[in-house]
């Protein structure tokens, strides 16, 4: 037996899941996606990641720029679909389309419910010194991130996980356990249980601004910020120069023991020494620049003793 599914998803982390779904034999009536943006040299509109693989398949792609319209809904429930599969949409489902499906909406949620609701559960577990993150399979309500749960699946953080590492990995895990909750949707065998109000927390939306390091911080709390936001926003600190100051980024970095004023550089190589600890910076960029090992920065780079 296989569900009429409606897919809705946008960025590369939903495409494994859009995958998993065909290979499983679903049928899928329709893929929602963002609109396609402008983008490049050209800028020319380009289609989402999860547009082009559903073009791929030759599956129908609608791209509406809001759920909220009678139009967009009286399209979506003439679907007539079993349910619908929600990853990274980037939209909001009104109440019309949450239960136009006759089993429900479910979403991959890239935490541990009820712990990091929200935008940025990936970066904010490793931010945070998390032991483990996983892949939630949740039946949509009109909360953010509050329906009740049907699956869950954990998986380590080890301590040199980036957030692109963990993204990848948990694009995988959420593909295998979408297509598991639905096999025990079809034959009647999915319970899904309410949400614990004990133990939630919020992962706020990321900033570029928030990528600066901070030096009277602990050089622990610094190293997570770095692998938090690899690749995006980015970890950086600033160099000054005159009138300005140049940004430089900082793409592996590691706490080590060591002890001085917050922001001076010492050795060996680009330490910087914390409020607590000291950061050794392994690699960094300089913007329109290739990335580069610290000691091949520092050969054409000079320093200051101190950074702000």
């Amino acid at each position: 037996m296989t569900l009429r599914l409606a897919f809705m998803g946008t960025p590369d982390f939903s495409v494994p899941a859009l995958r998993a779904l065909q290979a499983a034999g679903h049928e899928i009536a329709a893929v929602y996606s963002q609109p396609p943006r402008r983008a490049g040299r050209g800028q020319k509109p380009r289609p989402t990641p999860v547009q082009a693989a559903a073009e791929g398949y030759g599956i129908e792609v609608r791209t509406p720029e809001s759920l909220k319209t009678d139009a967009a809904r009286a399209d979506f429930i003439a679907l007539g679909l079993d349910a619908a599969v929600v990853v990274a949409y980037g939209l909001i489902l009104p109440k019309a389309i949450l239960e136009a499906p006759r089993r429900g909406c479910f979403n991959i949620h890239a935490s541990l419910l009820p712990r990091w609701r929200g935008a940025a559960p990936i970066q904010r577990a490793i931010e945070a010194g998390d032991a483990e993150t996983g892949i939630t399979i949740m039946r949509m309500d009109e909360g953010l991130d509050t329906g009740a749960i049907c699956l869950r699946e954990s998986l380590p953080i080890t301590e040199t996980a980036t957030a692109g590492e963990l993204h990848d990995r948990l694009a995988a895990l959420g593909a295998t356990a979408i297509v598991a909750a639905l096999e025990r949707l079809e034959a009647g065998g999915l319970a899904c249980r309410p949400q614990l109000q004990a133990g939630v927390t919020y992962a706020a939306k990321l900033s570029r601004e928030e990528g600066r390091l901070d030096w009277g911080g602990s050089a622990v709390a610094l190293a997570r910020r770095v692998r938090a936001f690899s690749p995006w926003p980015g970890a950086w600190f600033e160099v000054p120069k005159a009138g300005s100051g140049e940004r430089i980024k900082v793409l592996e970095a590691e706490a080590v023991e060591a002890a001085g004023a917050p922001g001076t550089v010492i050795g060996p190589a680009l330490t910087v020494a914390c409020g607590t600890g000291a950061l050794r910076i392994d690699r960094v960029q300089r913007a329109g620049k290739a990335p580069l090992p610290a000691t091949d920065f520092l050969r054409g780079f000079a320093l200051p003793e101190r950074l702000p």
